[in-house]
């Protein structure tokens, strides 16, 4: 049983282009062969774009993408023609497949951030496929089977937090990241970009002491 505590300040940064992006875990030229994932996670990103930039055309396979937008406005678009845009609150799941190219940029004028969370599926190969959830102002429970999400027992739990309590699901591992604000968890603070991985503790409680914008990942029954 063990909570260990990740600093947002010990994140990986990547400036590019304008961009910037802090990587909770390894990814592109950032390596530690010690962070590559937890539970199903492969990576989780938390993106600033200034208006005018973004991703173009990229290619993904089997993996399953969840980007939860904060602020702004990003455009999805694929080589199907799909056009979406997302705006703060919207949680959109790509299921990508045996392979999907887009493309991610924010709206003219408008300054963007967002979290995108990637996540390694059950099974490989398949169809590529994609959904939009509504986040809203609260705290919102997200399903794997709501989300169409190609991981069994997964859960998702986004939103902002008032100041309280927050029991968090009971699952074999949990992954708790404060996106802002701050809140207490057993005895540790948690701060703006600051994540706890959890085994295999049970019944606990995110004690939420300014209101916070938190993202929760549980895995397994």
């Amino acid at each position: 049983m063990t909570i260990a505590v990740r600093r947002g300040d010990d994140r990986f940064l990547t400036e590019a282009e304008g961009r910037t992006t802090w990587h909770s875990f390894s990814f592109g030229s950032h390596y530690d062969g010690s962070n590559v994932g937890f539970g199903a996670i492969v990576a989780l990103n938390d993106e600033l774009l200034p208006p005018g930039t973004g991703y173009d055309d990229h290619l993904h396979r089997d993996t399953e993408i969840v980007t939860w937008v904060l602020e702004g406005a990003l455009r999805h678009t694929d080589t199907s023609g799909e056009s979406t845009v997302l705006t703060a609150g919207d949680v959109q799941r790509i299921s990508a497949g045996d392979g999907i190219v887009h493309a991610e940029r924010t709206e003219p004028g408008i300054r963007t951030r967002f979290v995108q969370t990637w996540l390694r599926p059950d099974e490989p190969g398949g169809v590529p496929s994609y959904a939009i959830e509504r986040a809203g102002t609260g705290l919102v429970e997200l399903t794997a089977a709501g989300l169409g999400l190609g991981v069994a027992n997964a859960r998702l739990l986004v939103g902002r937090a008032g100041t309280g309590d927050l029991v968090l699901p009971g699952a074999p591992l949990l992954h708790v990241f404060v996106v802002e604000g701050q809140a207490a968890l057993d005895g540790r603070l948690l701060g703006t970009g600051d994540a706890a991985r959890i085994v295999d503790e049970g019944g606990l409680t995110l004690s939420v002491t300014t209101p916070a914008t938190v993202a929760v990942w549980a895995f397994g029954s």
